[in-house]
This record gives C-alpha cells, structure tokens and sequence, in this order.
C-alpha cells in the first residue's frame, strides 16, 4: 500500500495503517534527526514528535507533495527549534561515553565524518546530509530546504571540495 492509501486509511481511524507508516519511515527520521540536533539525547524525542505532529495535522494533510518529503520538513523545523536551546549537560554522565567493546573503527570513522561536516557552512552541512545521509533527489531537498536545485546542487559540490580537500591533509 502507498503513502497516500495509508493515510486514507489512517483518516479513516485504522490504526494498523498509522503503525505502518511510521514504522516505514521511523529510522530515516531517526537517522536525519541524529544528523542535525547539537544533542544527540534529544534526536529521538524530536523524532516521535514529528510523527506526533503528522497525526495531529492529519485532519488538515493534503497529499501535494511526497509524504517523506513532508515528514522530512516538520523533522527539520524540530530540529532548528531544539538547537536553539541552549545545551545542559551533567559532566557525571558517563554512559554517552563507549563501551569498551565497541568498534573503535566504527566510531572513529563517525566522529571523522563529524569533523569534515564541522567544516562545512549550515547550509552545505544540510545539503550533503539531506543528499548522502538521507538519499533524498535534489527535487525532494529543494521543497524540504526551500532552495532551488542548482543552489543545493551547488552547495553540495562546493561541500564535496571541502571534505575531500581537508580529508588529504588528515592522512
């Protein structure tokens, strides 16, 4: 079943069809959220609001755009507005520290990626992760971040550059 078939059915008071769709699209949320909130705590959190928010909107929802699309903008509004908070932490918090047994490999390719993004301007940090974290088209980045196409495909080049450039002279 579609997007646009789900949320008929979801308006209809068919709770199996609200369970699919967000089970359908909860890692990506989850995933574009970890990207783009300073506090990693809070990714989920914004995650199940934005859900939380579709299905409040639901009765007002016209399906002129892509339902990922949609989702995808109310997760970045979220975003923006949690960043703006400002950041409390406990310094006696040590469970965000890793496990021994992690993969240090693993973490430490992350925490490079999270250098190289670091570099970046906002805008062109946005534009790769909506790009490559997210795999969205250039058509579905545009109506998210409100940019034309060249500008974003533009952004993402010029951020390309960027990493590639810094990442020669880490070696």
């Amino acid at each position: 079943m579609d997007d646009d078939e789900l949320i008929e059915q979801i308006k209809q008071g068919n709770e199996k069809a609200a369970e699919e769709l967000i089970l359908r699209y909860y890692p990506a949320i989850l995933r574009f959220c970890k990207w783009n909130c300073k506090n990693p705590q809070k990714a989920e959190d914004i995650t199940q609001e934005t859900f939380f928010k579709f299905i409040k909107n639901l009765p007002v929802y016209r399906s002129k755009k892509k339902f990922r699309t949609y989702l995808y903008t109310i997760a970045k509004h979220l975003c923006i507005d949690e960043n703006r908070k400002p950041i409390c932490c406990s310094l006696e918090n040590d469970k965000s520290l890793p496990d021994a047994c992690n993969d240090m490999r693993q973490i430490e390719d992350r925490e490079d990626v999270k250098a190289l993004l670091q570099l970046l301007s906002e805008k062109q940090r946005e534009a790769v992760i909506l790009r490559f974290g997210e795999q969205l088209s250039y058509r579905e980045m545009e109506i998210i971040t409100g940019c034309n196409m060249r500008t974003l495909q533009s952004r993402v080049k010029k951020a390309l550059e960027i990493m590639r450039k810094e990442s020669r002279y880490e070696r």
